[in-house]
């Protein structure tokens, strides 16, 4: 690298850090500045300026305000109150953000439920949210009869497009009512309330068992989206293009902070289209788009589409790009911008690639070391522990070296750890006494390295979670599910890689016990399992190894794959155009490596 374009690169990537500083600078958690402040003062501010276009309606910011008033003002009506929570059960619609800011304005927490959950995941995430009332819509209500197993308490479902007679416990939400006033309720019904206090719970997959509920404190929430409005310096003039789901922090923090806190126009699409996608960019002008990586990987893998070059897109932001996804998305559709971040919903590390280094996750240079509270320490991967020396502490890594990625969790905004709604969770995601007596670090689960430059790059996901279709999968959760099959009497769940994909499918080995027709196990896995939970590949095998200590072996299984070849077990695979598991040989097991399917 020339010096002039090493000086360059320093420019780009300080002017992208302080802008993201210069966002957050005021967020302070003792506060009583609330993430509904944030959003009525750019509704202020930018009040007849289009904030959202969605599926052919246009809603300035205005009368995005408006329908967050009547969010409150329901909210009042019915006895929700400071400290209440409520569970938001909808698809990507208008509605959504207005929902849950109306409810911060009088001091309640929103619940984001993810809408492609039934059965038993869905009654836990509704359970665990401690909430009694539900915002929903016609097209979420078909979930709830997959809910078999009793609910923590009674629920009410409030259906904001209810057009029919609805069922026991259902009510219409009607935002025309005139009762809902579009006024903004009175500050002091939130007042003593903190920035520290919780905005929102968002539910991530941990390594094991059901979702968990993230506590998104106003600080957290702020943080998302005030350092992404710095990040992409959107402008009054820009149109972000989302298609990722709200009830996400990528897309219903980052994306929508990016947007609604400048200015910018949201263009919102129900769920993501390959083949839509550069219609939808070109026809609505977009100039800035967020993403996940396996949304890049569907659209390189799309025919030419003739709008694909003719679009005004100046930047991408996201996260899980892949390096070969990433470079030919630069070549064939001339995004000559990618800003590429890391970060958790629950967690305090968060790194910016501002430079465009193809292939790294973010940056920190030796000058701002100082600034950037995580390290990278060695771990043991049988153990699934950090290494720790003779001293007891634990070993940084060095240049290259691969490690467990660790955020110092400070009494602060920035290096604070929420954690979960339930507490021992939390507790076993933080590494204590690691470089000092009495410190505590957030532990990522992310296996990364870091080169001479300070790039990090991500390597590798620790423990049982697999991410498949954007979407985290606990391989406890599924195999649960399994297991309630008749006949299945042991089931080890695991992510196998598929040629040119991201992610890992889901894969499991079961073991068959009296009366087990693997006929109907698809059939009770669509009940039972969100799709992209769902096995893509069943092995069958008479027995389950297991270690030392009892736990299921997965590395073998998982190096295997679905290749006959390696096995003489029986093979699987969730063929989408026959609807059934079909034995794989040779031919099929080519077909599926080579893209035959569209997975």
């Amino acid at each position: 690298m020339t010096p002039w374009a090493r000086l360059a690169r320093e420019v780009r990537f300080v002017s992208g850090l302080a802008r993201v500083f210069w966002a957050i600078r005021e967020i302070n958690p003792e506060s009583g500045m609330l993430i509904c402040d944030d959003w009525e003062h750019s509704c202020e501010r930018f009040a007849d300026h289009t904030a959202l276009e969605f599926e052919g309606e246009r809603y300035t910011y205005r009368q995005l305000d408006a329908l967050s008033n009547r969010f409150a003002a329901w909210g009042l009506a019915n006895g929700i109150a400071r400290g209440d929570t409520v569970a938001l059960l909808l698809p990507n619609r208008a509605e959504y953000v207005p929902a849950w800011m109306g409810l911060a304005k009088v001091g309640a927490a929103a619940a984001l439920i993810n809408n492609n959950l039934t059965g038993a995941a869905l009654a836990h995430c509704l359970s665990i949210s401690g909430a009694s009332h539900v915002i929903t819509d016609t097209e979420s209500l078909a979930a709830l009869a997959t809910i078999r197993a009793g609910l923590a308490r009674p629920l009410t479902y409030w259906v904001i497009d209810a057009a029919a007679a609805l069922g026991e416990n259902q009510r219409a939400l009607d935002l025309k009512e005139p009762k809902l006033a579009p006024e903004a309720p009175p500050r002091a019904l939130r007042a003593g309330i903190k920035a520290r206090d919780t905005a929102l719970y968002i539910y991530t997959s941990g390594t094991t068992g059901m979702p968990k509920a993230a506590k998104i404190a106003h600080t957290r929430a702020q943080l998302y989206m005030r350092a992404f409005a710095g990040a992409t310096n959107t402008k009054a003039d820009d149109k972000l293009y989302c298609a990722l789901p709200l009830y996400h922090s990528t897309g219903g923090l980052c994306g929508v902070g990016a947007a609604l806190l400048n200015g910018a126009t949201l263009v919102l699409r129900r769920k993501f289209s390959a083949s839509h996608f550069w219609d939808d960019i070109v026809d609505h002008g977009c100039t800035v788009f967020v993403y996940i990586g396996e949304l890049c990987r569907y659209l390189v893998n799309q025919p030419p589409h003739p709008k694909e070059r003719a679009h005004k897109l100046r930047l991408g932001f996201g996260n899980g790009l892949r390096p070969e996804v990433w470079s030919e998305l630069e070549e064939r559709f001339g995004l000559d911008r990618m800003l590429e971040f890391y970060g958790s919903t629950e967690g305090n590390v968060s790194l910016f690639n501002f430079d465009g280094k193809v292939g790294a996750i973010g940056r920190v240079p030796g000058y701002l070391r100082f600034r950037f509270d995580v390290k990278l320490v060695k771990f043991d991967i049988e153990t699934e522990t950090p290494v720790r020396g003779e001293d007891g502490f634990c070993i940084r890594c060095g240049p290259d070296d691969i490690g467990e990625a660790i955020g110092l969790i400070k009494d602060d905004a920035r290096g604070g750890y929420s954690g979960y709604a339930d507490k021992a969770a939390s507790e076993r995601k933080i590494l204590h006494d690691a470089f000092a007596k009495g410190d505590a670090w957030f532990r990522t689960g992310d296996l990364m390295r870091e080169d001479r430059d300070g790039y990090f790059y991500f390597v590798d996901r620790i423990g049982d979670t697999f991410r498949w279709k954007g979407e985290n999968v606990s391989t406890t959760e599924v195999a649960e599910a399994i297991a309630r099959y008749p006949g299945v009497a042991e089931a080890n769940v695991y992510g196998v890689a598929i040629d040119k994909l991201d992610g890992r499918a889901g894969m499991a080995a079961i073991t068959p016990g009296d009366g087990f027709d693997l006929c109907g196990l698809r059939d009770f896995l669509v009940r039972e399992l969100p799709s992209y939970a769902r096995p893509l590949f069943i092995r069958i095998q008479p027995a389950i190894e297991t270690t030392g200590t009892f736990k299921y072996r997965k590395v073998d299984l998982a190096r295997d794959g679905f290749d006959p070849a390696k096995t003489e077990h029986r093979l699987y695979f969730d063929h989408p155009l026959a609807h059934r598991y079909e034995a794989i040989g040779p031919e099929l097991y080519k077909e599926i490596q080579g893209g035959g399917f569209k997975l």
